[in-house]
């Protein structure tokens, strides 16, 4: 059975940091586009982060400059890296590629 599993979410103060991880258990998690999305408070999707198999990489613009997404395929790992963080970035933060989805990690920063 596939698994994604993420980690690293916690309580921060605005301002702070936190790297988020997302492992995944088959050898596919390296052979595709790795997505971050986060699910808000108010029961929102929204897409966060892309990394490619090549290590490109996109954002929401709204992030851009703030959050890094990066892979390690000897891992089996995608990061995101979160700096500046606002209150308004809580929220439970889940990968996905193809059809799987991981069971989230929170993210709670606070004012």
């Amino acid at each position: 059975q596939v698994q994604l599993v993420e980690s690293g979410g916690g309580l921060v103060p605005a301002g702070g940091s936190l790297r988020l991880s997302c492992t995944g258990s088959t050898s596919a998690f390296s052979t595709n586009a790795i997505y971050w999305y986060r699910q808000t408070p108010g029961g929102q999707r929204e897409w966060v982060a892309t990394v490619t198999t090549g290590g490109g990489t996109n954002y929401a613009k709204v992030l851009k400059g703030r959050f890094m997404i990066s892979r390690d395929n000897n891992r089996n790992t995608v990061y995101l890296q979160m700096n500046s963080l606002k209150p308004e970035d809580t929220g439970v933060y889940i990968c996905n590629y193809l059809d799987k989805w991981g069971q989230g990690t929170q993210v709670t920063v606070s004012s």
